[in-house]
């Protein structure tokens, strides 16, 4: 067999499996198989570049090209449906459709997935083209992220049209939006309110390898094109499903009202157990020469309606409302409530998110509050039973000072939260840098737990991330709940911390602002902590991705002593302050050059080209400027750098020319 055969081979085994695991939840090879043959198509399509296929099973795991999305006219627009909300108007839709036709109708009734839309576009059975809703008119093509989502077929098998597009929605599972936001507020950024919010902000990254990280899902509803298999909505997606594509189980053909109500019975609640968010139904009519025939209003088609589920909420009283400390000293208020059961649980607390929130309610104590769950998810007050006010509290003023530490508090004018500026001071602020210092994601230190750290700072053994590597093997024993051999292994898991490159050091530090992705970017383009101590703002900000926010914080950390003395604590307890990849000088022949990279390249990396810029002197960017020197272009250079570099004359080269330049 040749290594194209046994490439091809690999390829339609590979998708063959991602099928049935993802579409089908029925895997026919464990994980590991699944992986080992992998890694055998990877090393193949790797030593045969000549054989690149974009929709071979190797490109699920996205990239990290950073271009902007360009827009793309719909071939057929993309209307919203229309909104009801009772079952009245359900009837009324009915009785519309049953009078326009004058005929036996079908209607068809499916979960209203709450996500963001996406159109695919498949030729010949492969994935050319995906595009989000935009306008309804004109849409962003995101066609990179898309590939990683790997319910989504990239190539199709069976009898399927050669041109077509079918729409769906693109989703986030409930489990991996709590794993995100669990991420999101142990580094105390904004959390998502829903996983739509989730899932549209993920298909929307510029970097397609941590799309692929989020674990995107999508269920596709309609088919259109000019040679459809069938004459009915239903039929088509049936055979939609045979060719590769996840189509929802939960359709249901409805020849009566009363079959349609009960289905809207029956997934109001039902739908609490499904692995994603829903927001309603749809109900279209099945056949396609009916519904050309009721046709389309200016914004939405007559044979379609969508009946959208109420939130679920509940009324309690509101207790008290407490302050949190973060680590970086955002202060969180916390309404305490009378316990209510809520969409399966019971709620005792929710979040009022800042003093604005609060005020924007006029809360008092012994208010009686209704409750939601945004995203049914996070428990937020919407609203205040005012006619229901008897014997009122006092009115809920925001604090002034710290409730950990007594320090006034400051609010930046951009942002809504109010902040405890005592971050060297302030107990949970001290905790919350040593558990953010210690996690996995960072020095990945086990055995130092929120109670174990609690316990070493109780004991005046822990103040900061440095004592961490000061810590003795009798001082841990000692203490409760641990004894010799937990000391031990915990001394253990710090020795080897000293091994954790620069990128999850400089992450492990808590600079506000810099989580693990920017960490990473300044550690590749300033290679030390010194160097970056000493970039300057114009220095931070020509790195991909760094903003005015994150250059400011960056160069407002580094001017406090105490966190230069930490530092010089850590270097001498041996940790990584430097990258172990930084390349050795080859040449000075673009020495004083600033070269950003942009597209895909055939005879090098991405990466490979960064390091021989600076291995011959010169200095890679991020961004265009008029200081950058060169666009290093290989294919589909993004649209709004080239446009970029031409307006500022900027000279664009490929690889060869490059290569040329340093031989």
């Amino acid at each position: 067999m040749t290594a194209h055969d046994e490439i091809i081979r690999l390829r339609e085994e590979l998708n063959t499996h991602n099928y049935n695991y993802y579409v089908l939840n029925n895997p026919t090879i464990s994980d590991f198989d699944f992986d080992t043959k992998l890694h055998q198509l990877q090393t193949l399509e790797a030593d045969h570049p000549e054989f690149f296929d974009p929709n071979s099973p190797t490109q699920r795991v996205g990239s990290d090209l950073n271009e902007a999305f360009v827009q793309v006219p719909h071939k057929y627009s993309m209307l919203s449906l229309a909104n009801t909300y009772s079952a009245g108007d359900v009837a009324d839709f009915y009785e519309r459709v049953r009078k326009a036709l004058n005929d036996d109708f079908e209607i068809v009734c499916e979960l209203k997935y709450d996500g963001t839309s996406i159109s695919l576009t498949y030729e010949n059975g492969a994935l050319v083209r995906a595009v989000t809703r935009g306008d309804g008119v004109r849409g962003d093509d995101v066609t990179a992220n898309v590939r990683t989502i790997r319910s989504i077929p990239l190539k199709l098998h069976g009898d399927y049209p050669s041109l077509f597009e079918i729409r769906g929605e693109i989703l986030m599972p409930w489990t991996v939006f709590e794993k995100l936001n669990r991420e999101r507020e142990e580094q105390e950024e904004s959390l998502f309110a829903n996983p739509r919010n989730a899932a549209s902000g993920t298909l929307k990254l510029q970097n397609s390898a941590e799309v692929a990280r989020r674990q995107l899902d999508a269920y596709l509803y309609y088919l259109l094109g000019e040679t459809l298999p069938t004459n009915t909505h239903y039929d088509n997606l049936q055979k939609a499903a045979s060719w590769g594509f996840k189509i929802s189980d939960a359709m249901k053909k409805c020849t009566s009202l009363q079959e349609i109500l009960d289905y809207i019975a029956y997934w109001n609640t039902e739908r609490k157990n499904l692995p994603v968010a829903t927001d309603g139904m749809v109900l279209k009519v099945n056949d396609l020469r009916q519904q050309k025939n009721l046709g389309y209003t200016a914004k939405s088609p007559r044979w379609a309606i969508a009946y959208k589920f109420q939130a679920e909420k509940a009324c309690t009283r509101l207790n008290s409302v407490s302050y949190q400390v973060g680590r970086t000293g955002a202060i969180t208020p916390v309404a305490n409530l009378d316990p209510v059961q809520l969409s399966g649980t019971v709620v005792k607390r929710a979040s009022l998110h800042n003093a604005d929130i609060i005020a924007g309610l006029d809360l008092h104590i012994g208010d009686m509050v209704f409750v939601e769950k945004g995203g049914e998810i996070i428990p937020k007050i919407t609203a205040v039973d005012k006619e229901a006010r008897f014997m009122l509290g006092d009115k809920i003023q925001f604090i002034k000072t710290c409730p950990e530490c007594g320090t006034t508090l400051i609010r930046n004018e951009d942002e809504a939260a109010h902040y405890c500026p005592n971050e060297d001071g302030c107990p949970p602020q001290i905790k919350g840098k040593i558990e953010h210092f210690v996690s996995r994601k960072a020095m990945n230190i086990d055995g130092l737990g929120t109670e174990t750290i609690a316990l070493l700072y109780d004991n005046n053994l822990l103040h900061n991330t440095a004592d961490i590597y000061e810590l003795k093997v009798p001082d841990l024993a000692r203490l409760e709940r641990l004894g010799t051999k937990s000391a031990h292994n915990i001394k253990k898991a710090i020795e080897n911390s000293k091994q954790v490159p620069f990128a999850r050091v400089l992450f492990a530090l808590g600079i506000r602002y810099v989580g693990e992705t920017v960490a990473k970017k300044l550690a590749n383009v300033f290679r030390s902590i010194d160097a970056l101590r000493n970039a300057s703002y114009e220095d931070l900000i020509a790195v991909d991705e760094i903003g005015e926010r994150i250059a400011l914080s960056v160069q407002k950390y580094f001017r406090k002593e105490e966190h230069c003395n930490l530092i010089e604590r850590l270097k001498a307890a041996g940790l990584q302050f430097e990258s172990s990849n930084t390349t050795a000088a080859v040449s000075d022949k673009l020495t004083g050059l600033s070269i950003i990279i942009s597209g895909t390249f055939t005879h090098h990396s991405r990466d490979e080209y960064k390091a021989l810029i600076e291995s011959n002197g010169g200095k890679n960017v991020g961004s265009i400027s008029s200081k950058t020197n060169y666009v290093l272009a290989g294919d589909n250079m993004g649209p709004a750098k080239l446009e970029k570099a031409q307006k500022l004359g900027i000279k664009i080269i490929n690889e060869n020319d490059f290569l040329a330049m340093i031989q």
